[in-house]
């Protein structure tokens, strides 16, 4: 299990999931709030089978990397400690880094769910030169309007509601969700200062000096942003940053995880089949 330790003395747990045929890119797995990167096995699975190597991290206070941060309580679980959500977009970014040092011939794709698409969303921003191409699922444009951050369950709330119906029509990704020692349900108003629940906000930077393809796949159903928000950010990026090559995939009957929905495996072949047109199988 290896680590790398950030600015602010933190061990940042990550896993390097090698491709099982020689390797044509890398993708870096960027997960979502309240999560950790073991919910993705299928996901990897499916990435190494068909070539791709995966690099992915339990950002600050998710996970592993704060199970050890928080001294094992697992109620801080989610809150990213010292330095905040900078800190914790610091620390993937600098996983990047790692992974261009690791695989220095290889393209790099960036893709992040929920959370993590706002922070990849950032790294793009910040960093444009140093991926090849992006995917983001769960995401939303974020701005007000666009991005709801809380009150996810309200379509599903009923007297005996988990709260988690939002995340799968499959009811039991939602109760595994719950028993998962490794998950927090705490809502990021509580997990974030005001100041960094602000910093959430931002829009795609403009001419992104950089034309890279862009994947964004949504559930329908998905309360975080939805369709329309998710095509706002596709809009964005065409628009704004100059991307040509912006693909938007929405899923019916899916909501937020659509990696955890019933279609999963339509989801997988979807990306699989987006990234072997743009990154091709080597001998």
């Amino acid at each position: 299990m290896p680590e790398f330790i950030d600015a602010y003395g933190i061990a940042i747990v990550y896993d390097i999931h090698p491709a099982k045929t020689t390797p044509r890119a890398v993708v870096q797995l960027v997960h979502g709030l309240g999560e950790h990167a073991g919910r993705y096995g299928a996901l990897i699975d499916a990435l190494t089978a068909d070539g791709f190597t995966v690099y992915a991290n339990d950002h600050r206070g998710h996970g592993r990397t704060g199970m050890a941060q928080h001294g094992g309580d697992a109620a801080k679980l989610g809150r990213p400690g010292p330095g905040g959500l900078r800190a914790a977009v610091a620390a993937v970014w600098q996983l990047t880094q790692l992974v261009r040092s690791d695989n220095p011939e290889l393209p790099l794709i960036l893709l992040g769910h929920s959370g993590g698409s706002f922070i990849a969303q950032m790294l793009l921003n910040a960093h444009p030169s140093a991926y090849d191409a992006f995917v983001l699922t769960g995401s939303a444009l974020r701005i007000p309007g666009s991005l709801h951050p809380g009150g996810l369950n309200a379509k599903w709330q009923t007297p005996d509601a988990m709260g988690t119906e939002w995340l799968s029509s499959d009811l039991e990704v939602g109760k595994a969700f719950i028993d998962d020692p490794l998950t927090t349900t705490s809502p990021a108003s509580q997990l974030f200062s005001l100041t960094d629940q602000l910093r959430f906000y931002g829009r795609p930077r403009k001419n992104l000096g950089r034309d890279i393809p862009a994947l964004l796949m949504v559930g329908r159903d998905d309360p975080v942003g939805g369709p329309r928000s998710v095509h706002k950010l596709a809009d964005a990026y065409r628009t704004r940053s100059g991307l040509t090559d912006v693909t938007t995939l929405v899923y019916p009957g899916a909501r937020h995880e659509i990696f955890n929905e019933t279609m999963q495996a339509d989801v997988r072949g979807d990306l699989l089949a987006w990234l072997d047109e743009r990154f091709p199988a080597r001998d």
